[in-house]
């Protein structure tokens, strides 16, 4: 690439930029500060802070403010780091989000911040419209007509459609300052006015009119008086330094209007009735020096911050077109073509100035600013989401200058979503179901993309996992033997040959513990076999999932399988659990080469303190999994606690949930008659699902014939768990475990730990 290609390099979302960015353009903090408080202090202040004060008393106002400023303080956090992660191009606060966390979760939010925005010019020229109202008397006395804001609205709303189609972002910038000295002039001449007669001389913070609005129906009018302080976004393809404009210009609008709704409400408990607030939208007018400034100032201000939203919402509405955002190739084509050298968004203006027409025609300024409410509330929950989870997800590629914090963002989120709810139950649920489905839609409709809220959520699982882990490694050593619990490791080579081994290991960990499967693959780790087995690894994956098998999966490459169980014998539990416990597995077709590495696997687990599981199973598939059979002798007491607690999480998976655990205790004729009451009462202290009926005392004698024994009553189980000792397993060999060959499926435990059962 040459470098007059670099100068005109453009960008992915379709906007011209410089690649060495030292080019400046132009725009410093101040017009970022301005768009933002001319659109903070704009038509709610003027026409709706009078009624909320009469309506819900002083207090009532003031905790709205804090409320809102519980949602847009920790938005305007979240918008000033995201702003300071990457290079800021024009787009305003679609580009900054969808740059940071990928174009699904920016179309996402995109298309709720796009409507908010469009309707918002429709709220404005409504608003503007009402700045008229005291004009109605003369315009019904000259018209005979009675006055209708819509009269106004309307085809003023036309007006400014054809200003911007024709003179584009030229129009809103310079009126900024004179937008600014009229707002500036009106709060003047409204703090230093005098009371009203009917005002009274004490202030009552808590008085309000008889039958008042619900605080929530108020809180939902008033609240897109909080939401402008990211008007100045808008700018971020004119600023010279966006990274340091962005977020000075919005904390400090955000700042400025907080103090200033302080006192308007401070100013109108003391110098109005509630009757009179509650009643007339303009009743600054009637406090201030003089009171034409208000109407005039109402005017202005809705004008300023309806000509920011129309030409906000249109570049939003194009910078999502261009990034192939919409659904429809031909509305992408539609809405991302630019027009002129600046690519002015005409197409999407013109869509933008239809919605907004439509909107001024409903003619109400509460309903649509409860519409507005509930779509900027939508926009703000998902940033401070966004951001809370990015701050736990800790990716090297989010590096903002500016940081908010975790906390900050969370009491955010949980503050939109709570108020969403407390405004409008049946809104609240049917903007999550839109925003859902919009995030499917376009997550479909990107082929080859991932998917990118599940790669902030993937990382801050990473996070908490890593925690968790360094936390549970610490505790091991504390870890009471009664809490006791499964880490099963597994490693075995014949995996696509027999579906057994890995069933049965996620039936031993699908609740109560965690089970590693690795495939062994036998040969040098090298080029090939590590493709080999990322190739296995998934096709290991997708079995997992397409049978909902609670196992972590790997593979293992390895010279010999008893170099590669003495190094998995080695390595840490990825749940943050030490592996305490080995399963092996064989099938009765096997051939003996199979439990010879058996009985030298279980060694080599006796020597690391690991306990051993032995699986023997056949063509039964362990039958209709409703008889477990555990037999417990003299030989082997100790592993009696294991082999029951292993019985007992078998019946925690759906599949076992029908069996039932049926002991058997072989003891000398002697012991019997203690052994029983010791049993029943390991049993019935340690809550184990066993009747006494199934707790068989069996008296016998060191000769007895064991082997027949135990075909004789559990040739017809489904599971048959026996016990064994590392001291047997060197005298008998691989014969112990070919013992009983009229069992069906067959499981040999060997404790190595203390377990308790209490």
């Amino acid at each position: 690439m040459h470098r007059g290609d670099l100068d005109n390099y453009v960008n992915p979302s379709g906007t011209a930029t410089t690649i060495n960015g030292d080019e400046p353009r132009g725009l410093s903090t101040a017009p970022v500060f301005l768009a933002s408080i001319c659109t903070v202090l704009g038509a709610i202040m003027f026409l709706r802070f009078g009624y909320a004060v009469g309506h819900v008393g002083a207090l009532g106002t003031l905790s709205i403010i804090i409320l809102g400023h519980m949602v847009t303080v920790p938005t305007a956090l979240a918008i000033a780091e995201i702003a300071t992660n990457r290079r800021v191009e024009g787009g305003g606060e679609y580009f900054i989000i969808s740059r940071s966390f990928g174009t699904t979760i920016g179309g996402t939010i995109g298309a709720s911040l796009y409507l908010s925005q469009a309707i918002s010019v429709a709220f404005y020229m409504i608003a503007f419209a009402e700045a008229f109202r005291p004009l109605g008397p003369w315009f019904t006395s000259v018209t005979g007509l009675p006055f209708d804001p819509r009269w106004l609205s309307v085809p003023g709303t036309l007006l400014l459609l054809a200003l911007v189609l024709s003179r584009g972002v030229k129009l809103g910038v310079a009126a900024l300052w004179v937008v600014a000295v009229i707002l500036a002039l009106a709060l003047l001449l409204f703090f230093v006015g005098a009371p009203m007669e009917d005002a009274g001389r004490a202030t009552r913070l808590a008085d309000h009119i008889p039958d008042a609005d619900p605080f929530m129906v108020v809180f939902a009018i008033v609240f897109p008086a909080f939401t402008g302080m990211t008007a100045g976004v808008g700018l971020s393809g004119d600023l010279e330094n966006p990274r340091r404009s962005l977020p000075l210009g919005i904390l400090l609008a955000t700042g400025v209007g907080f103090v200033v709704y302080i006192a308007e409400v401070i100013k109108l408990t003391i110098s109005a009735s509630p009757e009179a607030l509650a009643s007339d939208p303009l009743v600054m007018s009637r406090i201030a020096v003089w009171g034409p400034i208000i109407p005039i100032g109402l005017a202005a201000a809705t004008l300023s911050s309806a000509i920011g939203s129309i030409l906000v919402a249109p570049r939003t509405l194009q910078a999502m077109a261009r990034d192939r955002v919409v659904p429809l190739t031909r509305a992408n084509r539609f809405l991302g073509r630019g027009r002129g050298e600046a690519g002015e968004p005409f197409n999407a203006t013109l869509v933008t100035g239809t919605l907004a027409l439509v909107t001024v025609l409903l003619g109400d300024v509460n309903f649509v600013a409860r519409i507005i409410s509930m779509f900027f509330m939508m926009t703000y929950g998902a940033l401070c989401s966004i951001s809370f989870l990015e701050h736990f997800a800790a990716r090297p590629s989010f590096r903002p200058s500016f940081r908010s914090k975790w906390y900050i963002s969370l009491l955010g989120a949980l503050s939109c979503f709570l108020l969403m709810f407390q405004m409008d139950p049946l809104y609240a649920v049917l903007a999550l179901t839109i925003m859902g489905i919009i995030y499917g839609t376009i997550q479909a409709t990107r082929e080859g993309r991932s998917d990118d809220l599940a790669v902030i959520v993937r990382g801050a699982l990473t996070q908490a996992t890593r925690h968790m882990q360094i936390s549970l490694q610490r505790d091991t050593a504390r870890t009471y033997h009664g809490d006791w619990r499964p880490s099963i490791i597994m490693v075995d080579g014949r995996t696509f040959d027999r579906s057994v081994p890995l069933q049965f290991l996620s039936w031993l960990c699908q609740r109560y513990g965690f089970g590693t499967y690795l495939h062994y693959i036998k040969g040098q780790l090298d080029t090939n076999t590590y493709r080999e087995s990322r190739v296995v690894l998934g096709d290991l994956i997708r079995s997992i999932e397409f049978k909902k098998s609670a196992v972590y999966v790997d593979t293992m490459i390895s010279p010999s399988y008893r170099s590669a169980l003495a190094q998995s014998l080695q390595v840490p539990g990825v749940s943050g659990m030490e592996n305490n416990t080995i399963l092996f597995e064989c099938s009765v077709h096997d051939e003996e080469s199979i439990l010879h590495e058996i009985r030298d696997g279980s060694a080599l687990a006796a020597a690391t303190g690991m306990n051993s599981l032995v699986l023997r199973h056949g063509d039964h598939f362990f039958g209709d999994r409703t008889s477990i059979h555990v037999w417990i002798t003299w030989h082997d007491y100790q592993n009696a606690n294991l082999m029951i607690l292993l019985s007992y999480i078998l019946l925690g998976h759906p599949d076992w949930h029908k069996a039932e655990i049926t002991i058997f205790a072989a003891f000398p004729h002697e012991q019997a008659k203690e052994q029983r009451v010791k049993l029943h009462e390991l049993i019935t202290a340690g809550r184990i699902p066993v009747t006494p009926r199934k707790i068989r005392i069996l008296p016998t004698g060191e000769q007895a014939d064991f082997q027949q024994l135990v075909e004789n009553r559990s040739a017809g189980a489904d599971l048959v768990i026996l016990g064994f000792t590392n001291a047997r397993l060197e005298e008998k060999g691989i014969e112990l475990f070919q013992r009983h060959p009229r069992l069906k499926d067959t499981l040999w435990v060997s404790a190595q730990e203390r377990i308790l059962i209490e």
